[in-house]
């Protein structure tokens, strides 16, 4: 039921199919962030529409409410959101990183309390593995440990050596129940230390996961860091095990990590900035608030085949805006994920073509002068 193939590629930007229970993902590819079940203000139908192939929902959240036991009775995550295509579940590890003065880390796993009601709860890579299990995704993570930025490098080394201990032990809770509906990828972790990364990396693939992800990214640290991380760790990740930039981020990190040999991307920037009037375009960002737009008849993005586009104004969703209506979150939500997809598509099609290169450059380019045109005109 599950396979990746490598299809292309153009410098170390990779074209693959990766195959799934519930059908394929072209990649490189970005899953809209569906945290409880749901991606914001969008329904399954609209999905569809804009093109997205794979979904990410989160097991902390779904584990809390309604409960995993439920998301099973009826069937699963797929069946019980009304989404019909592959998903992926992250660990929770980074939720409860996130919500460190509500948790107590030990060498067990994490306690918790609940930020919806206040109840206790004990995360463990086992207990991972149930949740996700009985969430049902086609893809699921194994249960890290994400370090803070900046931290330490000796809290960094010991997250990284948990997460690798933890990352065996999610591996034997799998295999008791593995079925073959589901695979499971490792996380590397290890801050912005090369060494440490390294370290991480070799020691899961000696555990040899079905997929790899890069964690602890985008939690703080310089653009810089990131991308010398990315340099260093993508080449140690086998070639034939589809690689997965958790959390990450801008239209330009994509096409930088896509550079560097990732196949997957997760970030609630296009929703999240979508709810609070900010829409993404090939020429830069636009704040939806601004004075200028107040009459201004032309679509959020000349030339953008979305269907915000092709119907409103940007006059009018600003008006939704300022009006707090939730048609207007709705609208943008969509066009910033219709980008966001529509740019992955345009990476594919370059990769397949031999030109990811200059489709990079042209890229950065446009958006670099439509930052200048946006300056000027405020």
């Amino acid at each position: 039921m599950f396979s990746f193939e490598l299809r292309a590629a153009s410098g170390a930007a990779r074209a693959g199919l990766l195959g799934t229970p519930h059908g394929p993902v072209e990649t490189p590819a970005f899953m809209p962030v569906g945290t409880a079940g749901v991606v914001k203000a969008l329904t399954p139908r609209d999905l569809r529409e804009v093109g997205a192939q794979i979904v990410l929902a989160n097991t902390y959240h779904l584990m809390l409410r309604p409960g995993d036991d439920l998301v099973a009775r009826l069937g699963g995550l797929q069946r019980f959101s009304g989404w019909q295509g592959p998903m992926l579940t992250d660990s929770g590890g980074y939720q409860v990183f996130s919500l460190s003065a509500l948790r107590r880390l030990g060498e067990e796993g994490v306690e918790f309390q609940s930020h919806l009601d206040g109840s206790r709860h004990l995360l463990t890579p086992e207990r991972s593995m149930e949740v996700q299990k009985n969430l049902g995704a086609d893809v699921i993570m194994a249960f890290d440990e994400c370090a803070p930025w900046p931290a330490p490098r000796e809290a960094v080394e010991q997250a990284m050596l948990r997460t690798t201990r933890w990352a065996r032990r999610s591996q034997d809770a799998f295999a008791r129940g593995d079925d073959g509906r589901q695979w499971l990828f490792g996380i590397v972790q290890g801050g912005v230390y090369d060494d440490l990364r390294e370290q991480s990396a070799r020691e899961l693939c000696a555990l040899g996961f079905s997929g790899y992800a890069v964690g602890g990214l985008s939690v703080g640290e310089p653009k810089e860091d990131m991308l010398r991380v990315l340099e260093g760790v993508v080449p140690l990740l086998p070639a034939d095990r589809p690689r997965y930039l958790m959390g990450v981020g801008t239209p330009e990190d994509l096409l930088e990590g896509v550079a560097r040999g990732i196949d997957l991307f997760d970030c609630v920037l296009p929703t999240r900035n979508g709810r609070n009037g900010q829409l993404f375009t090939r020429g830069g960002r636009l704040s939806i608030r601004n004075a200028r737009y107040r009459d201004d008849a032309r679509p959020p993005e000349e030339g953008c085949a979305c269907y915000t586009c092709r119907t409103v104004s940007r006059a009018y969703l600003r008006h939704l805006h300022l009006a707090n209506e939730i048609t207007g979150a709705a609208l943008m939500t969509l066009h910033n994920v219709h980008h966001y997809l529509d740019t992955l598509r345009r990476m594919r099609q370059s990769i397949l073509l031999g030109r990811f290169a200059e489709f990079r450059l042209d890229t950065l380019r446009a958006l670099a002068a439509g930052v200048r045109d946006i300056d000027n005109e405020a």
